[in-house]
């Protein structure tokens, strides 16, 4: 992977945690924070706690990563193949930023119900009341699971590296660069309330996310025009 993608990958998370990943998993960490976390213990145990949670979506990230990395790979056998991938990557990254922006429901459209399961309620729940230092790592592990158009973003991204590895990553340094926002609610809930901050955030976001997505089609035709390209070349 390029330093360059790199460093965008962690300016969209980074920028985005701060405006969809707030409302959509906000209302969790609020939720976690006020039943699980006994308000008289150490900022160091109420820290390890956040940690602990954000760390439990990061693991489950990096394996949805290289999850969707090995299938990219199984799916590009020729230079065409390859770059049709990129460009159909590209596009869905545009047609996120466009949903971001609020232009229109691509994102809203793809948050299915498995949140819904009554096995995945269940288990929620059951985590959600234990007060073990375990629990705050699986309810971050969980809570990974749950729908979220940014995360089906950074997945095709991960898909379209073709590779487990950086797969993984991609998804990895999503979940980090997420941690700061989501570490922030823990200890000051008005974050997940700042609609003009928030507003703000997902503006940056969005357009990050569209000029992230026209490279993205870039490197796809520049891969199917150019025979001696590789894969690591585009990531």
């Amino acid at each position: 992977m390029e330093t360059v993608n790199i460093v965008t990958i962690i300016s969209i998370a980074f920028l985005g945690s701060f405006g969809h990943c707030i409302g959509m998993c906000g209302g969790i960490v609020v939720a976690y924070s006020t039943i699980k976390i006994d308000p008289a213990s150490s900022k160091i145990s109420q820290s390890a706690a956040h940690l602990l949670y954000s760390f439990g979506r990061v693991l489950t990230y990096s394996i949805l990563g290289a999850i969707f990395g090995a299938l990219g790979g199984v799916v590009l056998f020729s230079n065409t193949a390859n770059g049709v991938l990129l460009i159909i990557a590209g596009v869905a990254m545009i047609l996120a930023g466009l949903s971001l922006m609020g232009k229109i429901k691509f994102l809203t459209i793809i948050e299915h119900s498995f949140s819904s399961s009554s096995v995945y309620k269940k288990a929620f729940k059951s985590i959600l009341n234990s007060k073990s230092n375990a629990s705050f790592f699986i309810l971050g592990m969980l809570n990974g699971l749950l729908p979220c158009g940014f995360v089906y973003f950074f997945a095709i991204t991960a898909a379209s590296t073709a590779d487990p590895l950086y797969g993984a990553l991609v998804m990895a340094i999503f979940g980090l660069s997420t941690i700061p926002a989501m570490f922030g609610i823990g200890f000051l809930s008005s974050l997940a309330t700042a609609t003009s901050f928030r507003n703000m955030m997902m503006s940056l976001s969005s357009v990050a996310v569209i000029l992230y997505g026209t490279f993205t089609i870039y490197n796809g035709y520049e891969y199917i025009n150019n025979p001696l390209k590789t894969i690591r070349n585009c990531h």
